[in-house]
């Protein structure tokens, strides 16, 4: 069941989301409708779906073309640029083999000749009160964020320390190599639209993807997550 654009206006989250707990007193800050958008949790009993325009894709310059594309085959970043690129992002909530709850955030791009995929999964570790986020497919990359609140209300996240799995290997991510996400996300009440700006850098290479778009959201009530929106695998350490 959806739910409609003035009760969108009026709602906030429910008590319990990990992305409420995670940031506190702060989450309060935020706009009510960011605060609805992530208060997506097995709590609230709702998921958020996206649907809206990428004004502009971009990336670094063609030697950091390689490393994006390495990441395409785990649907991690996108290798190609564009201009007023549809797209979705689908944020639902659903618990884990490990019982942890999990929400993903599976964006697809309609760009002019494929659909690309940018795929996260996020948990709470509750030991440290943080989000962790897992990129691609297969969870082989595990990236503590940290979210505040604007003072116009918007969403500010920035990732920080990176770890990689895969079976017993285990190690951390020099930052020096690794790309660093900030992302920004509002809400326009004028234009009742979400608005959102990505960019990825290196301390090495500089610039390598980002995007700028806008969106509006449909609050659909669920407790699990459809199967194209879950990893291949799960990973236990976070």
């Amino acid at each position: 069941m959806s739910i409609d654009a003035p009760a969108r206006a009026r709602a906030v989250a429910p008590a319990g989301s990990m992305f409420a707990t995670a940031m506190g007193q702060d989450f309060a800050r935020l706009h009510p409708m960011l605060q609805r958008r992530f208060g997506v949790g097995l709590a609230g009993g709702y998921a958020c779906i996206g649907r809206g325009t990428m004004s502009r894709i971009v990336r670094g310059p063609w030697w950091t073309i390689p490393f994006l594309q390495i990441g395409r085959f785990r649907s991690i970043l996108v290798p190609e640029v564009g201009l007023d690129v549809p797209f979705t992002i689908e944020n639902y909530p659903y618990r884990d083999p490990y019982g942890r709850e999990t929400v993903t955030f599976v964006r697809e791009f309609r760009m002019p000749r494929a659909r690309r995929r940018f795929d996260a999964t996020m948990i709470l570790d509750a030991e440290r009160q943080r989000i962790v986020d897992y990129l691609g497919t297969h969870q082989h990359l595990a990236v503590d964020l940290e979210l505040s609140a604007e003072p116009d209300g918007s969403l500010l996240l920035v990732s920080g320390a990176q770890r990689f799995y895969e079976g017993p290997l285990a190690f951390r991510f020099p930052m020096l190599f690794s790309g660093r996400a900030e992302l920004r996300e509002s809400y326009d009440d004028e234009a009742q639209v979400f608005r959102i700006s990505l960019r990825v850098r290196s301390r090495v290479f500089g610039l390598l993807f980002g995007y700028d778009g806008e969106f509006r959201c449909e609050f659909v009530e669920t407790s699990d997550a459809p199967a194209h929106t879950k990893p291949v695998r799960h990973e236990a350490r976070a």
